[in-house]
């Protein structure tokens, strides 16, 4: 199959959708879709222009049998995030795929990865707008495109000492599956497949980040973890934190057999949860008098947050238990060029 015949297959916007996993029809915020040099964006008056682009790679940040539609899925779930932490709503998306040869001509691996991808997209109303193919190892990378309040976009620069510390969801689910799927315990099968679907299909919590405009003085995303993510979010806002570790709830892992041991000890639960990565979940501070909007945008867009500590003027990032003792923090992030760190399969 040829370049432009598989763009054309798979890829191109089709006028009329007949399920979800179709592509689906520009919306009023595109001009001018797939088929030219350029696709033509219309941001609403006011609007400042967010952008973000991703990379996954096979062999680092998937595996190679994974399901071709949760890889869609996923691929553009962690650009969908990236608007999630600025409070943006999508405007569309552009996908560049290194295929190789045996997936050039895998019309069933093909259809099932357009199948993910389109889904999402259509779910947040994010067309695929252009992009480009080549032969080469699986790589896709794709660049989103959003729309923000110019003066109401969730930065990593505001957060102020005395605010609170945020989260959203749970932490360190992906992380336990991915130990799963490289041997490294075994979980029950019903176990495993919750936390593979927070692995391979995360959620981006773009409701959240949209009701939090006004409301949160800083967001990151969290990516490759919250203790490291939340270090460039102290790093631009010149601040420092305190985490509250009993308030960060910890994952447990049973074990298969009858006696139900936690496979984690409680300090690696905590180290899933600071340290794991690929949660995709949104950590943001507020100040103390705002907890009650924090909680009305929390339930507005049915998202589970917690309050998990404290924005501190001195630098740093320290770990309290609950008697209020300080804890060591060796949590780092995860770092795509030292392979000692890597999240990755």
């Amino acid at each position: 199959m040829g370049e432009f015949d598989l763009i054309e297959r798979f890829f191109k916007q089709q006028p009329s959708p007949s399920s979800v996993c179709s592509s689906f029809e520009a919306t009023h915020s595109i001009a001018l879709g797939i088929g030219d040099d350029c696709a033509l964006l219309r941001p609403a008056l006011g609007m400042a222009l967010a952008v973000s682009s991703d990379m996954l790679v096979e062999g680092r940040h998937f595996f190679a049998d994974v399901d071709p539609a949760a890889l869609g899925h996923k691929a553009l779930a962690v650009n969908l995030s990236d608007l999630a932490a600025m409070g943006a709503e999508p405007l569309a998306f552009t996908l560049a795929l290194a295929l190789p040869p045996e997936r050039a001509g895998d019309s069933a691996w093909l259809t099932a990865f357009a199948c993910g991808l389109h889904a999402l997209a259509a779910a947040h109303g994010c067309p695929l707008v252009g992009g480009d193919t080549v032969a080469g190892p699986l790589n896709i990378c794709i660049t989103v495109l959003g729309q923000v309040p110019a003066d109401q976009a969730l930065r990593r620069d505001g957060a102020q000492a005395g605010d609170d510390l945020w989260v959203s969801g749970a932490l360190g689910h992906a992380r336990l599956a991915l130990m799963a799927l490289r041997g490294e315990l075994t979980l029950p099968a019903d176990q495993l497949a919750a936390a593979r679907q927070r692995l391979e299909r995360p959620v981006p919590r773009l409701a959240l980040g949209r009701a939090l405009r006004g409301i949160a003085s800083s967001c990151i995303d969290l990516s490759d973890g919250l203790a490291g993510d939340l270090g460039h979010l102290l790093k631009a806002s010149r601040v420092g934190a305190r985490i509250d570790i009993e308030r960060v709830n910890p994952i447990s892992a049973r074990s298969p057999d009858s006696t139900g041991e936690n496979l984690l000890e409680p300090r690696g639960a905590l180290a899933l949860a600071l340290s794991g990565g690929d949660d995709y979940e949104l950590a943001f501070t507020a100040p103390p008098t705002a907890r009650a909007n924090v909680a009305a945008a929390a339930g507005a867009s049915v998202t589970a947050v917690t309050r998990i500590g404290q924005i501190t003027a001195a630098s740093g990032l320290k770990l309290r238990d609950a008697e209020g003792r300080e804890v060591n923090s060796p949590f780092t992030s995860f770092d795509h060029f030292f392979t000692t760190a890597k999240n990755s399969p």
